[in-house]
């Protein structure tokens, strides 16, 4: 089993896709649409490649979760790539501020950046194949 996608309801549209195609340069618009969530009009698209993908429902109202507090929803969600430095590139080229970083650990390195609707999203490159280093908290 693994993970397929996120639905994620934000303001704006046009402003998460402008996040979410700087880190991912390689997806694209898979479809999108007008519903009615129970009884709001919204539109929605679906972002990504052919396997994984990110849903946006435009229309929401009222702030993100205090990402400094300890109340219920959503810390945030990770996304392994290959090159961090080439995403944190991107990600500042169109304007968004690095929230956090950290290279303290041997095998990983990891950057932070909060999208336009105050969703923390981590950015993981592991630097070792074998799962055992890959976890290995200290």
């Amino acid at each position: 089993m693994k993970l397929e996608h996120l639905n994620l309801v934000v303001v704006s549209l046009e402003k998460s896709l402008a996040f979410y195609q700087a880190a991912f340069p390689h997806w694209v618009i898979r479809g999108e649409g007008q519903s009615t969530w129970y009884g709001t009009p919204r539109n929605w698209l679906h972002f990504g490649d052919d396997y994984n993908y990110l849903t946006f429902n435009d229309g929401g109202s009222g702030e993100n979760r205090d990402l400094k507090s300890n109340s219920v929803g959503m810390a945030h969600f990770a996304f392994v790539t290959t090159n961090l430095q080439d995403v944190i590139d991107r990600l500042r080229l169109a304007g968004f501020e690095l929230a956090k970083y950290s290279d303290a650990e041997e095998y990983r390195k990891n950057a932070y950046f909060i999208d336009p609707d105050g969703y923390e999203v981590e950015f993981v490159e592991y630097l070792s194949d074998i799962p055992a280093q890959r976890n290995l908290y200290v």
